[in-house]
Parts: structure tokens; sequence; C-alpha cells
């Protein structure tokens, strides 16, 4: 029998712009995922935490269409071909996934070409809202890592998503820059975005989240409103 749901007060199932159900991934006769059930509703930004092995990046990566459910379903703004609005989906994977040859406007430039946007404003508006220069030449291999994930935040946010999914997005980002790229999130969440964060420092985001969802062994054990002192690592 599969197990219920882990409900959260705070989302409502009608409204769900992501619902999993009895979502299960497995790797040989490892499973990451142990039949998930939940529903993420628009305009929120939930937290997901866990330890190493809880399951969030697959998740996340289930999520965004990037690995196959071995059981279980996955919708995404009422599809459950996540493919089919995969351009309402920016996501945001743990390594940065640029092009280290070329700078910050040329990765950018290459990116929104997947998309269709041709202009360069969109580009350096995207850049300088992580807090980068639009004009620097310097290729992104002389970047700290700190403005890789700036940078690869700015790819993941470049299409304008409807649904955003980022997975450590603060890993090796200064104080300063980490404050700067929460506020521009929960900016983005009031204009109505779905965002999923995978997190290890949840505190940089306990006064933005609308939801901390835990996850341990493949499951959803519990959604809280708040990020207790001791929990806030």
């Amino acid at each position: 029998m599969r197990p219920a749901p882990v409900k959260s007060s705070l989302t409502t199932p009608d409204l769900a712009v992501i619902s999993v159900d009895g979502l299960a991934k497995e790797f040989g006769r490892f499973a990451a995922l142990r039949g998930v059930s939940a529903e993420f509703a628009p305009g929120r930004l939930y937290v997901i935490l866990g330890d190493n092995g809880a399951g969030k990046t697959t998740l996340l990566r289930c999520l965004a269409g990037l690995a196959r459910p071995t059981r279980g379903t996955v919708a995404v703004l009422g599809q459950t071909d996540v493919h089919a609005v995969s351009a309402q989906i920016g996501y945001m994977a743990h390594p940065s996934l640029l092009y280290d040859e070329m700078s910050a406007m040329e990765n950018l430039r290459y990116f929104a070409g997947l998309y269709d946007i041709r202009d360069d404003a969109t580009c350096a508006r995207v850049i300088a809202a992580v807090g980068l220069d639009a004009t620097l030449a310097r290729p992104v291999a002389q970047y700290s890592q700190g403005m890789r994930q700036r940078l690869s935040l700015a790819r993941a946010i470049l299409n304008d998503p409807q649904v955003l999914l980022l997975d450590e997005p603060f890993s090796n980002v200064d104080a300063h820059s980490a404050r700067e790229m929460a506020g521009l999130l929960t900016r983005m969440r009031d204009s109505g975005k779905t965002i999923l964060v995978v997190t290890h420092q949840a505190s940089l985001l306990k006064n933005a989240a609308d939801e901390f969802v835990w996850m341990e062994a493949g499951k959803i054990t519990r959604r809280t409103a708040t990020l207790q002192p001791m929990e806030a690592q």
C-alpha cells in the first residue's frame, strides 16, 4: 500500500502548480525516491531540506524532466509530460553547467538562443539581477565559484520561468551575495513564481520561505511553516 502524502496546510491541491503522486525513482537496487506524493502551490517559495542522499536532487530532476520516474506521476503546470512545459521551467543544477571559455554575456546569449530570445538586453538584465557585470569580458573560467553560482542562477531565470527549481544555489557564495540572491528569489515569488530550493543553508531563506519540506530516505517526512533555531544550519 502506498503511504499517504504528507499534507501541508499551506498548499491547496486544486491550485497546485506542481503535483507528484506515488513518485519513485530507483537506480538499480537503490531507491532514491520512495513513493513521494505532494503538491506545491503558485506564488510560494519552498525550501527542501534533508541529509545527503535523502532524495532532494532526484526530486528536482524528476520535476524538471531530467530523470524519468520508475513509478508514479509528475505534473507541472497541469502537464504530465513535463517536456511540454519545459520552456516554463528554470533549473539550476548543483554544478554550474557553464561554458568556461565564454564570458557571462556569451554564455547567456547562447542559452537565450535556445529559448528563441534574440536581444542582448534580456541577457544583460538577468546578469545585472544576480549582481554581475554584463560588460565583463573575462571568461567564466576566471570567475570565482560564487560568481559562477550567480551566473548559473541568471541562466535559470533567463526565460522568465513560472517554475524555478534550484539545487544548492548558495554553495560557495559570499554572505552579501547570498542575501542578494535570496532577495531576488523573494521578489520572484512575490510576482507569482513557484520556487523550490534545495539547500543546506536554510537560514538564508528562513524569513523568505513559505514552507520547509523535509526529506529522509527518499520520502517527504514533514512540512513546516517555520525553521526551528536548532535546524537553521
